[in-house]
């Protein structure tokens, strides 16, 4: 049983294991299993050059970023689970229960974190019921994305990226990303609010 289980290895999904990851040695979150399932085939990341994204260098490939992200947190963070190569297909359960089916596994998870592309093909079966068109992308797109409040799709389920509804820039998915990680730190903290980052003062 994970406590977290984020699907998507790309912007969002490693925005939010990066700090889930960082915040190891506070007291509420020292026993907490987090994993992440990393399969970014259809990441619009593959194709991109990024030259508009708070620190990161001008002319930075996509591709270059995404293998790059993964190792960071696996050198970072590595009490955080990476799955490689599985792609999910099926949610089932409610917070605190869910059943998540891969390709090659099942997990059990308290609280799942989708941050998947916003492409029609979507077809994770249990939250086929949600997909509504996306807001933010034009018509001919076809873009959809999840019904969400503050990225909460049902209790325990979050979404983040453009799947949440947001614009397709590097920046806006990471801090969905971490925004969802921030939530779900400070419900740890018996809803006290909370964030996680270090400091050359420490």
């Amino acid at each position: 049983m994970f406590d977290v289980l984020i699907i998507g290895g790309g912007v969002s999904g490693i925005s939010s294991a990066l700090v889930l990851g960082s915040a190891k040695n506070k007291p509420f979150v020292v026993d907490k299993k987090i994993a992440i399932l990393t399969h970014q085939k259809s990441s619009n990341l593959q194709e991109a050059v990024i030259n508009n994204a708070y620190g990161i260098p001008a002319g930075k490939l996509g591709a270059d970023l995404l293998a790059e992200s993964i190792q960071h947190l696996s050198e970072t963070y590595p009490h955080i689970i990476q799955i490689p190569n599985e792609k999910v297909l099926k949610i089932e359960g409610e917070s605190s229960e869910f059943t998540i089916t891969t390709n090659k596994n099942i997990y059990r998870s308290k609280i799942v974190i989708v941050g998947v592309g916003a492409a029609n093909t979507f077809a994770i079966e249990g939250l086929l019921q949600y997909v509504e068109p996306n807001r933010k992308t034009p018509i001919e797109k076809q873009r959809i994305q999840l019904k969400n409040t503050d990225y909460v799709v049902v209790e325990g389920i979050y979404v983040v990226g453009t799947l949440a509804g947001l614009r397709s820039q590097v920046a806006i998915a990471a801090g969905s990303g971490a925004a969802v990680a921030t939530d779900i730190l400070t419900m740890w903290n018996e809803g006290i609010p909370t964030q996680a980052h270090d400091s050359i003062k420490k």
